[in-house]
């Protein structure tokens, strides 16, 4: 191993990777990602996900049925 601190192998050739692009995948994280944050206040009332989505389509079936 080298003499620095990290734990890169010494096979690893850190010039051939290039340099970094900073964002690179941003845009096409936020189109394919369905993460929400909810409030901590909501949290509790919703403490999981199955929660949550019970919740959202019982809005959406009451949406429906208004519209109707």
């Amino acid at each position: 191993m080298s003499n620095t601190n990290d734990d890169i192998e010494k096979e690893y050739d850190l010039k051939s990777l290039g340099k970094g692009v900073r964002g690179k995948y941003f845009e096409q994280y936020q189109k394919d990602t369905n993460v929400v944050v909810i409030d901590p206040d909501l949290s509790k009332a919703f403490p999981n996900a199955k929660a949550v989505n019970d919740a959202l389509r019982k809005v959406l079936e009451n949406q429906k049925k208004t519209a109707s």
